[in-house]
């Protein structure tokens, strides 16, 4: 089963938001990651910061062909991962970089979002 699937929960959200929500977010996501990177100097664990970024963000990539696949659990975790690493992200850009840090809560909400939509497939059809 997949977004094509004859099942969808009643709270997904219409097709035609989701991609003008994810070019916001994304746009979000970039002014995030470009004010971390231009203020480096002020990160005391300015590595790791960037790497979970980059490692929600290639989850985050990767998640649609696994949900697409049916893989609904894995494509679950891969959700809680996102959500984790960039709660993360957020908290230890948050006391430095502010803005750096509020740019990505819409994104956390909207992930986490999603990751409820993931879980009603996979209730559905596990």
């Amino acid at each position: 089963m997949t977004f094509d699937s004859e099942y969808e929960p009643f709270f997904r959200p219409p097709g035609w938001i989701v991609g003008p929500i994810w070019a916001v977010l994304y746009t979000m996501l970039a002014f995030s990651i470009y004010y971390t990177i231009m203020n480096r100097d002020k990160l005391e664990r300015y590595n790791s910061i960037v790497f979970l970024f980059l490692i929600q963000l290639i989850l985050n990539v990767l998640w649609p062909s696994v949900f697409n696949s049916a893989e609904y659990l894995i494509s679950l975790v891969m959700l809680i991962l996102i959500i984790a690493f960039s709660l993360l992200y957020a908290n230890l850009t948050f006391k430095p970089l502010p803005t750096a840090s509020k740019l990505v809560w819409p994104y956390i909400a909207w992930v986490t979002f999603a990751a409820l939509i993931n879980a009603a497939y996979y209730l559905e059809f596990r």
